[in-house]
């Protein structure tokens, strides 16, 4: 039996599964080769497949491995520790924020550098129909981008206490997204990993919702991992469609709204300071159309 027993083992489980055809998935698949090699967990003739295999992005080394009887145990691994599924995906956001240039990724980074090896305490998991309903489409795609963190977070997702925010008043915030969202938190109050004033998780909505204008005193940083979708910053301002993986960085109070495309929305989200203070919905005149609006991948 194959044991996953680290957060790096993990990151580089994830790499060895790497879609094939991603743009260098051949490599990142030799390099945790040569990792697992190194541990005495892949023989070296399996570790000189993956090294024939690595310029091809789309070469799946399973096809020579069988062609030479070769088996490797670890393509069949699940990772079943809570803390080190739930810590691994932390590291995962971490990684993937380390790599965006926006205001506020540095101050989100901050926090969960302060809190990250904090002793763990997990919630009891709540299970949410929006999750099971659209969470697999968005790390589907996730995949063929960001393999270990779309792994990270499907592993670690029936851990966590997924919520729909109901504060907001319903005729105010609309039934869709009243109904048709869900986020669990990572790092902050009653998270996984505790910290105060502070909340980090990912953040969830169903295709086609329009998330109404609203505002907040919390400072808020979303990294959005799907896209196309349409965002605005002023009540009644057009709606500005943003790719995944381009943050968008919210100021104290700031008016902010999501128009999700086809594809479910899901992001990570950061809140720095001011966490307690309830978020309030801004009036505008043509909610009823963008409720209704269809948009285009």
């Amino acid at each position: 039996m194959v044991d996953i027993t680290s957060r790096k083992d993990q990151r580089a489980l994830a790499n060895l599964r790497a879609t094939l055809g991603q743009q260098g998935s051949g490599r990142l698949r030799y390099a945790a080769a040569m990792h697992f090699n190194r541990k005495g967990l892949l023989s070296n003739e399996a570790l000189e497949v993956f090294r024939i295999c690595s310029p091809d992005d789309g070469e799946d080394p399973g096809g020579l491995l069988r062609d030479r009887g070769l088996t490797v145990p670890l393509l069949d691994v699940e990772v079943t520790s809570p803390e080190l599924c739930i810590r691994s995906l932390v590291d995962e956001v971490d990684r993937y924020l380390s790599a965006l240039e926006s205001p506020g990724v540095a101050e989100v980074r901050m926090g969960i550098a302060e809190a990250r090896e904090r002793s763990l305490n997990l919630p009891k998991s709540r299970g949410n129909k929006v999750v099971s309903s659209f969470l697999d489409a968005t790390l589907t795609a996730l995949e063929d981008t960001h393999p270990a963190l779309s792994g990270a977070i499907r592993a670690a997702a029936p851990l966590l206490h997924w919520v729909t925010y109901d504060d907001y008043p319903p005729e105010e915030i609309g039934p869709d997204f009243r109904m048709g969202h869900a986020f669990a938190s990572l790092v902050g109050g009653g998270a996984p990993i505790p910290a105060d004033d502070y909340d980090l998780g990912l953040f969830l909505i169903a295709p086609h919702v329009f998330y109404r204008d609203h505002r907040h005193a919390a400072p808020e940083l979303y990294a959005p991992l799907t896209g196309p979708h349409g965002w605005r910053f002023g009540p009644d301002m057009p709606l500005i469609s943003r790719p995944a993986h381009q943050p968008v960085w919210n100021e104290p109070f700031a008016p902010h709204a999501t128009k999700v495309g086809p594809i479910p929305f899901l992001c990570i989200f950061g809140w720095t300071r001011d966490v307690a203070e309830s978020a309030t919905v801004i009036p505008a005149s043509d909610w009823a159309e963008l409720d209704a609006l269809r948009l285009t991948a």
